[in-house]
């Protein structure tokens, strides 16, 4: 057993310091955490679209919920699974609001925000590890352990968002794609964490895998029918996954199956095994051959596809042949379409017809990214700023007849010029 000297050299019980802070790693805790993940995605939509916040307002106040719920976590001397929960609930909102803050507001392209968070998470582990010469997830009984803990966890969802980001948007997977191959991934690592894989490295890849697991199913229950989800919407997807965590939630406070008893001895299981640093070394270097060579073959194929569409076609003009003007993102007619429609709905007052048609243009937008992108980097962040900003105020709580029109001509105009 190795405990911390300086905080706790006997059990937390007989010394008087905190008892176990987190639950016990069940069944109910990969439940709530999918749905923790989901709400995370749906929630952080719904505050920036819905409520019309905007990034960087639905930044501040989820920011602001973290620091006093996760004071509250810190300050009590047990598990309390209402606030534990809770905590996780704002820390996932919030690693993906970092995210998506380096993506959106400076550029950051995902494969550095991916690299960047994994550099984070390991450096965190070092540091944990080097104070307290153990990463159980059992034995968190200190602050400074918690401390680490949290921290570990805000790193997880950033590079969760990050990494499924990546594959959906980025490489041009979609969310179905890259949830099937998440949950291929997290079989693999339950059926090793049997096999004899230590289980604080199991727990912990499992743990980032379920980031972007939670988004693809947030993504299919919100996307409307015709795009193939069951048409929820980013509140209704919420609010069902919301009462999910309260209904499993009180279950637990009032039952305490996830109440760890036996902290001491949880410790002692959690670093058996052998081989623990070869199995980190074979373990990291398996994800970075298979992540590195998946993310190059699929560049390539993306490569190859820009290549045959950006191809300019040949105009007949009698005798002589000349080549069609290009706008810097190739064929963008049926964005064009799609926003003129949802304009002329405006126009009539139709603002319900023109949320739903809205939500065409963000479906193949979404899925054209990996493609449009590469084209003219500028010019699809251009684009991509108008589609988030007519968005907004389209499903805004109370959308604005005139403020959705303005939006949309703008849109309008950024796909017209060149």
């Amino acid at each position: 057993m190795t405990l911390s000297q300086t905080e706790s050299s006997q059990s937390p019980i007989l010394a008087g310091t905190m008892l176990n802070k987190v639950p016990q790693i069940t069944l109910y805790f990969w439940v709530i955490k999918v749905l923790c993940t989901t709400v995370g995605e749906t929630a952080s939509d719904f505050l920036n679209v819905n409520l019309n916040l905007g990034l960087t307002g639905t930044s501040i106040v989820m920011g602001v919920l973290l620091l006093i719920v996760l004071f509250i976590q810190i300050k009590t001397k047990r598990y309390i699974p209402a606030i534990y929960w809770l905590t996780v609930v704002l820390i996932s909102v919030f690693g993906t609001l970092v995210t998506d803050n380096l993506t959106d507001k400076l550029g950051v392209p995902l494969e550095v925000s991916t690299i960047l968070f994994s550099v984070l998470l390991a450096i965190t582990f070092a540091v944990w590890y080097a104070y307290e010469k153990t990463l159980s997830i059992h034995s968190i009984f200190t602050t400074r352990r918690e401390i680490f803990y949290w921290v570990a966890i805000l790193f997880t969802f950033a590079l969760g968002t990050a990494s499924g980001d990546l594959m959906a948007e980025s490489l041009g997977l979609g969310y179905f794609t890259t949830g099937v191959i998440v949950c291929i991934v997290i079989t693999i690592f339950a059926i090793a964490w049997k096999a004899g894989l230590n289980p604080i490295l199991a727990f912990w890849l499992i743990y980032i895998m379920t980031r972007p697991l939670g988004a693809s199913l947030g993504d299919y229950l919100s996307q409307s029918t015709e795009h193939g989800g069951l048409g929820l919407g980013a509140t209704g997807t919420s609010a069902i996954f919301i009462l999910a965590i309260i209904i499993t939630v009180v279950f637990l406070a009032f039952t305490k199956r996830d109440v760890i008893t036996n902290p001491e001895a949880e410790e002692e299981a959690d670093e058996k095994g052998r081989h623990v640093i070869v199995q980190v070394a074979t373990v990291a270097v398996l994800l970075v051959a298979v992540s590195v060579g998946g993310y190059y073959w699929r560049q390539s194929a993306l490569k190859n596809q820009l290549q045959a569409e950006t191809t300019a076609p040949a105009v007949s003009t009698g005798s002589n042949t000349a080549t069609a003007p290009k706008y810097p993102l190739g064929d963008v007619s049926s964005f064009k379409k799609i926003t003129q429609d949802t304009l002329d709905l405006v126009n009539k007052g139709d603002m319900s017809g023109a949320k739903t048609r809205v939500a065409d243009l963000e479906y193949e937008w979404d899925n054209a990214q990996a493609r449009l992108k590469p084209m003219n980097l500028a010019k699809w962040t251009e684009v991509d700023g108008a589609i988030d900003k007519v968005l907004r105020e389209l499903r805004s709580v109370n959308p604005n007849t005139q403020s959705s029109k303005s939006a949309l001509e703008a849109l309008l105009m950024a796909l017209n010029k060149p």
